[in-house]
């Protein structure tokens, strides 16, 4: 099968991301377009793919564990009372073509589809906006809509029992380092202080890059923050964190993360400055 080349995202002149839109991967890591490498405005990788701990782990974009037991995610699934358990239950996300592909931004059309059946209709939309002469932001929108024709669920490990694992949703793994990356809110600092909670944003610092997430609209900031340092650099949304959301026949949910995405490792009020500017430009 021939895979087209990625898609090409460019801001203040330059390349800052590649969208991959139909990947050469097996059934197991639910296969699905995702951004990667993203990189900083001097070219500092920021993304990675295919990691040794989590080889399902796909840049950045939108991943979802549970679709009506369905697994969008990639990997082994958590089932309660037996754990982590690998099932031949994997969907895809599939690429139906581009509504609009200009150089700093696009809008695709996908069908999130399992054992034959188109579950989901995802409308997405990504663009990238230059802030600072070292930060520019990456606003992505993903609005999924129930195709099925009938009344679905979306749920999490944290939902099907695993206290913690609340992911599912937008998410972005980062390069992983020698040292951890800190993380901090407007009002928290460390992994465990930042996790499962409610902020405005997030931050992520390494070496020498800054990743600031801010969930751009008032029913975003509503998910909680799913975050890892510790483990593996990883910051996402949790769309299912203490029950499961359901989605009804012909039902549309919409949900709106903008990244920061800065060289140098950022204090809070630097961070905070950049998302306000991110958000509202």
């Amino acid at each position: 099968m021939n895979h087209p080349p990625p898609t090409v995202l460019r801001c203040a002149g330059r390349v800052v991301a590649r969208y991959t839109t139909r990947p050469d991967l097996g059934h197991d890591h639910s296969p699905r377009p995702y951004l990667h490498p993203v990189t900083t405005l001097a070219g500092r990788p920021v993304t990675e793919t295919g990691p040794e701990d989590h080889p399902h782990h796909l840049g950045a974009g939108v991943a979802v564990p549970d679709v009506a037991g369905h697994n969008f995610w990639g990997g082994r699934t958590f089932v309660r009372g037996r754990g982590s358990v690998e099932l031949d239950n994997h969907g895809v996300q599939r690429h139906d073509g581009f509504k609009l592909c200009d150089p700093d931004g696009f809008v695709a059309e996908l069908s999130w589809t399992a054992r034959g059946e188109r579950l989901l209709r995802e409308h997405r939309t990504v663009a990238a906006t230059a802030l600072t002469d070292s930060a520019w932001a990456l606003d992505l929108t993903f609005s999924l809509t129930n195709a099925s024709g009938r009344d679905l669920s979306i749920g999490s490990p944290a939902t099907n029992g695993r206290p913690g694992a609340a992911y599912g949703g937008f998410f972005w793994r980062a390069p992983k380092e020698t040292t951890a990356p800190s993380v901090f809110a407007a009002d928290a600092d460390g992994e465990e202080a930042v996790h499962a909670a409610r902020a405005e944003w997030v931050a992520l610092a390494g070496e020498g890059w800054t990743l600031v997430f801010a969930g751009a609209t008032a029913r975003t900031r509503e998910d909680p923050w799913f975050v890892r340092a510790s483990e593996y650099p990883g910051v996402g949304s949790s769309l299912a964190a203490d029950e499961r959301l359901p989605v009804a026949a012909g039902e549309t949910f919409v949900r709106r993360v903008v990244t920061v995405v800065a060289d140098g490792r950022l204090d809070r009020d630097g961070a905070a400055a950049l998302v306000r500017k991110a958000v509202t430009s």
